[in-house]
Order: structure tokens, then sequence, then C-alpha cells
């Protein structure tokens, strides 16, 4: 077992003085040290509770934010902006654009004078590579939001940083928003797939029943059509999204597609592709988009996929 605890833990502390941080945290509850079971395996020792917390992850910095995490500074999308759905959130908190996607700068870490850093094992805005460097400044987690749905990060993450009681409270509350909505539409017959549509010559991202995207629309009662991994063409699968060949989308049986990163008047371009024509969600006109902000999944841009659902197929 690795115990991680950045700077603030002496070079010179043996290791059954972790072990037994470990043990004190695990005791005591609700209260500090505390260790964090990170998703590399390793573990990391928390010693108090986070005042000051870094994401160098856009995609987990909303959940963070909608379980009132004190976040302090985050890394952002590739186009160096936040994620509009909650983007209006990090401003009115102060959160501090670090560094967008694929750009790590040590040196605004550093700056940042965070008590905790959240590293995501995978996607364009991991900073797994310099885990490392990020662990000589605070003690550093590790999660990875890609096979798990954002109420089940949004809970691993609290037990991190101390907030158990709110994240379970958003959570209720998000899961009796669901619920509400459920009841109010009607589901078309079949299955439904989700793919985020990039085009011709190039891969096509579709979503995996296990992945966030597939739980929160089954949770409304679509039945998801499950893509075959060997279509998979990245080196590692990945637990959200098999990343395709365009034309293996016309290997998509499901009556009804739904679109990332589409609203209403984006599904054009998808239904006008002549390869595309004979999919069947195509030819029964059912092709819909998931929302502008839905290629990731926290609790903000959760929210605005279940209203858009309700608003195309309330009964």
């Amino acid at each position: 077992m690795t115990t991680s605890t950045g700077r603030f833990t002496l070079r010179s502390l043996l290791f059954v003085s972790a072990l037994a941080l470990v043990a004190l945290g695990s005791a005591q509850g609700a209260s500090w040290p505390r260790a964090f079971t990170n998703a590399d395996g390793t573990t990391t020792v928390i010693p108090s509770q986070p005042q000051r917390i870094l994401s160098t992850s856009v995609s987990v910095t909303g959940s963070l934010l909608a379980i009132d995490a004190p976040v302090v500074a985050s890394g952002s999308a590739g186009n160096g902006t936040y994620f509009a759905q909650w983007a209006k959130v990090a401003e009115e908190r102060g959160v501090v654009n670090v560094w967008p996607a694929g750009a790590v700068d040590l040196e605004a870490a550093y700056a940042a004078e965070p008590d905790l850093i959240v590293v995501s094992t995978s996607g364009a805005d991991s900073t797994l590579d310099q885990l490392a460097e990020l662990q000589e400044i605070a003690p550093t987690i590790v999660v990875d939001y890609g096979g798990q749905t954002w109420q089940e990060l949004a809970t691993q993450l609290a037990a991190a940083v101390g907030s158990e009681a709110h994240a379970a409270e958003v959570i209720a509350d998000f899961d009796a928003y669901v619920a509400a909505a459920k009841v109010r539409i009607h589901v078309p017959a079949g299955t439904a797939n989700i793919i985020s549509f990039n085009g011709a010559g190039t891969t096509n991202p579709i979503a995996r029943a296990v992945g966030a995207h597939a739980q929160l629309l089954s949770s409304l009662g679509f039945l998801i059509e499950d893509p075959d991994p060997a279509w998979h063409t990245q080196a590692t699968l990945r637990n959200d999204f098999v990343w395709a060949e365009f034309e293996r989308l016309t290997d998509l049986t499901s009556e009804t597609t739904f679109l990332l990163r589409f609203g209403p008047d984006g599904v054009a371009s998808f239904v006008s592709e002549p390869v595309l024509a004979n999919m069947p969600s195509v030819k029964a006109g059912q092709v819909y988009g998931l929302g502008v902000n839905s290629f990731r999944i926290d609790y903000y841009s959760a929210t605005e996929i279940v209203d858009g659902i309700v608003a195309e197929f309330g009964n």
C-alpha cells in the first residue's frame, strides 16, 4: 500500500506512523486525519479537513462545487473556460482558473496554496503524469469520474473533504427530482443509444451502459443499448465510452438516439449524413439532442438533462 501525503508529511515519518493515522481516521469516523483510497489503488492520508482545494480536473470540479467543497482553484477545459453549467457558481465563489486541460502549471498549483489536490485518472484534463509533483505540494487524491455516476463521485469526494451530510442531502434531492420527472414522461418503445457525434473521418464515442450518461437515462426509464467494446479504438478500454469509428454507428440498433453536446438545432447534422440514413433512430425520426452541456455529467448538467427530457417527452 502506498501512502501519499505531500510536503505536509515529514520525509522521515515512519510507515507505521502513517498506518496509525489511517487507523485513527477510521476509528473516529468524522474526525481527522482520515484515509482516502485512490482510484489507482494507493491511499492518501488527509491530515485535517481541507479548506483550500485545487481541482486539477474540470470534469470533477462541478461535483465538488455541488457539495459545497471549498474549491479555491481549478483547471479548465481545453479552450480555457469552465463548463457552462457551473461557470457562474465558480465565479461567485471566486474559484481561480489555474490552467486549461493539457497545460499543467505547477507554479500556479503552488500559488493556490492548496491543502488538498484532486486528480482524475483519465480524460484530457487528467494530470496523472504530474502526480508526483503535485504530491510535493499537498495531499493529493486520485478519482475516476468515468466509471461512476456523479452521485457516486460526489459521495466519494465528500468523504475526502468532510461534506458527507451535505452531499447526501444534495443527492437525495436530485434523486427525488428524477423520480418526479420519470412519472411525467412517456419513454419511446425499444432501446436508446447515446452518441458524442463528431462526424465522418474521426471517432464518435458511444456511451456504455455502465457510464454516467446511460445510468442517468436509465433512471428515467430508458433502456440503453450497450456498444460492442470491440469497437473501441483507444489502447485502454474506458468505463464511460466506446470510442468507435464513424462507420460503426450504422451497427447500432436502437430506435432512439441521443446526441451529446447538441441541443435540438444540432440534430440536423446527424440525420443528414447519408451513411447514417438507415439507422433505426434516423428512419424513425427519433434523434434528439441531450443538451449543449451534456458531455460531462455532474449535478448541474444532469439537472439540465432531466429538464430537457421532460420538455421533449413530457406527457
